[in-house]
């Protein structure tokens, strides 16, 4: 080889492989539904998915009876119901019946001066209801008037409580008008079947229009005055709770933030439903006056078939005035019953010598509890002057204690304070519906009721009993 030539290179190692590439999956293009972010939220739990089903039953039962409406549409078609249903159609009852004609002959049947009297003083009270409630279910929406928006406190372990509450509005509701309900078709039925002798089919025209504007104003009347007993109910939940924390161990700041609260919800239901309470009461004690007046003044005979329509009324109008006036005292109750339960724990805390204060809560209202042995030892001297005395002879530290124990001790009287001075309840322009208003009005109204029921069914018996002697 040549001192010039050079050796052949050999060539580079050629690279390996590259692995093959796999295929790229084909990918549609999100849907609507996927892509909008209220379709991709999370289910419901149970526990809304439950209250969420009740408020919906209650809303469309609402806008069926006319107390939901929101729109000057709505207004108006409701309106138009009433005046129709609630007023025309027993007006057109009471002038086809046959003892327009027949004078008194019919007067053991049918009254018409009695069955005016009934159909304008239901007409009024559902006027009332329709007029009142569909006013503030517009205003605020059927979450914010019953309270169970979340905007405003509304906690996920009372989601449950709500939905049990809500039930036992529709399960009362039915059980108050089942029983007048059987009583008003017993009436007309044995009245229809005496006096329309000749035509049987407008006999049973009349019949169904009489019990259908009855069913209608009767379910108008109840439905308005339990919304005001549910809403009522749902606040005694939260006071309910609220005595509970009040048993356990936490600032005082918290106990006062959370009662703030509940008194300025009762403030607005108690603004919000005044008008209502008091047109409703003068409403219904008006009628009562009437229809007693009436039926006093009437020379001829009275039974229940003449005059069981005036009782089934009056019956239906005082039970819808007590069970708003039982809602408004019993939240009342619970309110000013705060107090009691305020001062028992501050007479606890301060005869424990040994409690920690300021303890912070978990949660909203999830505190921790007193230890169970702080109510079980005996102290001879609990009192804050032999606290004192027994804690200045110790270092720093105990000082440090005693004016941490009187800082907690003044927070604690000031709340017991507070609540002595503002218990909160329904009020109505100042004055508190408690149990002793509740107990002057139930004895105003069952008066009226029982004059009104002994002129219906007492007088018969007596009429019957005076007969049996003279024909003796």
């Amino acid at each position: 080889m040549a001192n010039g030539d050079r050796p052949a290179e050999a060539p580079p190692p050629a690279p390996p492989p590259l692995p093959p590439i796999p295929p790229r999956p084909r990918t549609r293009p999100p849907s609507a539904s996927e892509s909008h972010p209220a379709f991709s939220a999370p289910l419901l739990p149970p526990t809304d998915a439950l209250l969420e089903r009740w408020l919906r039953r209650l809303s469309a039962f609402l806008a069926a009876s006319g107390l939901s409406a929101s729109t000057r549409l709505e207004v108006a078609f409701a309106a138009s119901v009433l005046a129709v249903v609630g007023l025309a159609l027993p007006a057109a009852v009471v002038a086809l019946s046959p003892c327009r004609d027949d004078g008194t002959a019919c007067d053991d049947y049918e009254v018409e001066l009695f069955e005016v009297c009934v159909m304008v003083s239901q007409a009024a009270a559902a006027s009332v209801a329709v007029a009142c409630v569909s006013r503030k279910m517009a205003m605020y929406g059927l979450r914010k008037f019953l309270f169970v928006d979340p905007e405003l406190g509304m906690r996920i372990r009372f989601q449950k409580e709500y939905a049990a509450r809500i039930k036992d509005f529709f399960r009362t509701l039915m059980w108050w008008i089942l029983p007048c309900f059987a009583v008003k078709v017993t009436r007309e039925i044995f009245r229809f079947s005496h006096m329309y002798r000749e035509s049987v089919w407008r006999a049973c025209i009349v019949l169904f229009a009489s019990i259908m504007s009855w069913m209608y104003l009767t379910t108008i009347v109840l439905s308005s005055c339990m919304l005001f007993n549910l809403v009522c109910n749902l606040q005694v939940i939260h006071f309910d709770d609220y005595g509970k924390v009040l048993e356990q161990d936490a600032d005082p700041l918290v106990y006062m933030k959370e009662h703030l609260q509940l008194r300025h919800n009762l403030s607005k239901i108690s603004h919000r439903f005044r008008m209502f309470l008091l047109l409703l009461f003068f409403s219904v004690t008006a009628s009562q006056f009437a229809i007693l007046y009436k039926t006093t003044a009437y020379d001829g005979p009275i039974n229940f078939t003449n005059g069981g329509d005036i009782a089934v009324s009056s019956v239906v109008q005082v039970v819808g005035l007590v069970l708003c006036l039982h809602g408004a005292a019993k939240i009342s109750h619970r309110a000013q019953n705060i107090v009691a339960i305020a001062s028992r724990w501050h007479a606890l805390a301060t005869c424990s010598t040994d409690s920690t204060y300021g303890s912070t809560p978990n949660g909203s209202t999830h505190l921790a509890t007193f230890p169970s042995q702080m109510f079980l030892r005996d102290y001879s001297e609990s009192d804050l002057e032999s606290l004192e005395s027994g804690l200045v002879n110790d270092s720093s530290h105990s000082s440090a204690q005693l004016a941490s124990y009187m800082s907690s001790y003044h927070k604690r009287e000031s709340l017991v304070l507070y609540l002595l001075t503002n218990p909160g309840g329904i009020t109505l322009y100042g004055w508190t519906i408690d149990r002793t208003f509740l107990n002057t009005i139930l004895m105003l109204e069952l008066t009226l009721v029982l004059f009104v029921l002994s002129k219906t069914l007492v007088s018969p018996t007596s009429t019957l009993v005076s007969s049996y002697m003279s024909f003796r």
